[in-house]
């Protein structure tokens, strides 16, 4: 007889830098970040918002995409959780709309008591970092756009 899924109320979180840190980086143009003025002082550069990390291997590479996530109806049941042992992963929402982002720590296996929820605003990003587990993307509201950087080349390298 197999045993039924265990089931769990999540507490959605905002997300902040500090709350996100055990699991990447949060992505967003932040008071705190080191800034410069470029383009003849007609932009402002947000510092080193993330660290993206490809592993090594012959032909591993920096992927920039962009994915377009349907909106979910909430509340949902978690039916999959990944994680990406080689490299890390961030989104950038390219809208104004929200989008929730569920995490556990790095482990060999998932502790379903360590999965957290975060309300991301829109203009916010998360970068997974390599290992971290998390939910695929969950849209809010309607159909949502993100820019997605994450690691290229051979599996398994």
């Amino acid at each position: 007889m197999s045993e039924s899924p265990r089931r769990i109320t999540l507490a959605v979180e905002p997300l902040t830098a500090e709350a996100f840190a055990p699991f990447g980086d949060l992505i967003s143009a932040r008071p705190e970040i080191q800034q410069f003025q470029i383009n003849q002082g007609f932009a402002t550069r947000f510092h080193d918002l993330a660290t993206v990390d490809v592993g090594q291997g012959e032909g591993a590479r920096v992927l920039v995409n962009i994915f377009r996530a349907l909106p979910r109806v909430l509340p949902m049941q978690l039916q999959v959780m990944e994680r990406h042992p080689l490299g890390s992963q961030a989104f950038v929402a390219m809208s104004e709309l929200p989008f929730l982002v569920v995490v556990a720590a790095p482990a060999a296996q998932l502790r379903p008591e360590q999965i957290r929820c975060f309300l991301a605003q829109g203009g916010q990003g998360v970068n997974y970092a390599k290992g971290v587990w998390h939910h695929p993307l969950i849209a809010l509201e309607r159909v949502s756009d993100f820019l997605v950087i994450d690691r290229g080349g051979p599996p398994g390298e």
